[in-house]
């Protein structure tokens, strides 16, 4: 989930013009500027903040409360 809220503002902050490998490989610097290429990058940081949220509520789902040991 960490991952995906990343990915999520990650490409609209100042943080991603300043980056090492768009310096080194211009071209790079040039795509990673493009409002799609930010936009398709948010969009996989939404899938995977999703992705993470029903993951979690699996998990609390499957849970048993304290004392229940699952005897009858």
């Amino acid at each position: 989930m960490w991952s995906g809220l990343w990915l999520l503002l990650a490409p609209w902050t100042a943080l991603w013009d300043e980056n090492l490998f768009a310096r080194i490989v211009p071209t790079l610097g040039i795509l990673m500027a493009n409002p799609f290429v930010r936009g398709a990058v948010t969009g996989v940081g939404v899938v995977t903040v999703v992705a993470g949220i029903r993951e979690l509520f699996g998990v609390f789902a499957s849970r048993t409360p304290p004392g229940e040991t699952g005897k009858a």
